[in-house]
């Protein structure tokens, strides 16, 4: 054990000594998550709709049959508001749509009607976008002489604040892209100093060594996560959290060891600094895309679906919007957090295994 700490202590310290490493690491989590929640903008692109027809009549039909390619899917119809709101929670859909049972009967006989429509504010531009759609929709048809009304349901977004939502994104793409990389440097570092003989020469168990290291970079994101939640996302975008905190941060915890077992990889075949960036954003970009991070899941193509079950970010990121938007419980977390436990499990020992053949 005190093996351990001596290494663990004398990383923590190495980091603190390399300014240039601090400024990147402090730079990631908050500026660069404020200048992508202020600057960036999301356009829709195959927006997934659902609905619920209670009327049963012509003029909704007609409504829907407006939405098409390549803007959005074709609509999903529901038997029930329950499980459109269900698929909306599940982030299955981004706009529900509901005609009440009377749609039709008020156009005519009062002369106005209302549109429900649910959006999944967490997605604000796309769903926003949507929304000004059906209103042109609406306007367009000219053989309806009836005022119809949409009334919108913001859903865990209630400001529909873009800014909130790629801040949050953005915060997790940094401490994926960082979990990596700081988890490889620490071993690569060694091998452009040329202390990686001297460190091998150490009376110290090899597994002890890789473990040290690699848990000193987990508590530098740890702590990293802490200040851009805080100061960034809570002070300066206003970010809700619904659930429990210390719930996110396990779920940090666990996730980190899936990107440190990727930066173990890396470390392993990579003999400078150099071919560590650039092997972290040919590994990152595709697992990345996979996670939902920049398009909706369920707006992706089937196969590419799939493929992002292999994707622990994918989880992270649906456990987290979770947490912080939906305000899951605990209980409901499961899913996401077995399946990132054993994803995270199964990459790091993988990492572990490669830089241990080093040894």
């Amino acid at each position: 054990m005190k093996a351990f700490l001596s290494i663990f202590i004398k990383e923590i310290i190495t980091f603190l000594r390399n300014w240039g490493l601090v400024l990147v690491v402090l730079y990631s989590f908050t500026f660069d998550v404020y200048i992508a929640g202020e600057g960036f903008e999301v356009k829709p692109r195959n927006v997934s709709v659902g609905y619920v027809d209670y009327s049963g009549g012509v003029i909704s039909q007609k409504i829907l049959n407006h939405l098409h390619k390549p803007e959005f899917q074709e609509p999903i119809r529901f038997n029930s508001q329950e499980e459109l709101s269900k698929a909306i929670f599940n982030r299955e859909i981004i706009v529900g749509i509901v005609f009440d049972s009377d749609f039709e009967e008020k156009l005519y006989k009062e002369g106005r009607a209302e549109i429900n429509v649910l959006l999944d504010s967490t997605a604000a531009a796309q769903a926003y976008v949507t929304l000004s759609y059906l209103q042109n929709i609406v306007l367009r048809l000219s053989d309806i002489k009836f005022p119809v009304e949409l009334k919108t349901h913001k859903l865990f977004n209630q400001n529909a604040d873009t800014r909130k939502f790629i801040s949050f994104s953005e915060f997790l793409s940094v401490i994926t892209l960082l979990g990596v990389i700081l988890s490889a440097v620490v071993f690569v570092r060694e091998k452009e100093q040329g202390t990686w003989d001297i460190m091998l020469l150490m009376p110290v168990d090899s597994k002890l060594i890789i473990l040290a290291k690699s848990l000193s970079q987990i508590l530098i994101n740890i702590l990293g996560a802490i200040i851009c939640v805080g100061i960034v996302l809570f002070n300066i975008f206003d970010v809700p959290i619904n659930g429990n905190f210390w719930v996110f941060m396990l779920f940090t915890f666990v996730y980190l060891f899936a990107v440190s077992g990727i930066g173990l990889f890396i470390a392993s075949v990579a003999k400078d600094m150099l071919q560590v960036a650039q092997l972290s954003v040919i590994i990152m970009m595709p697992m990345i895309f996979l996670s939902g991070a920049w398009t909706p899941i369920y707006s992706m193509h089937p196969v590419i679906q799939y493929l992002s079950y292999l994707s622990p970010l994918r989880y992270y990121i649906e456990g987290s919007l979770s947490i912080f938007f939906r305000g899951i419980s605990s209980i409901d977390l499961i899913p996401y957090f077995s399946a990132l436990a054993i994803l995270s499990l199964a990459l790091y020992i993988f990492g572990f295994k490669k830089i241990g053949k080093l040894f």
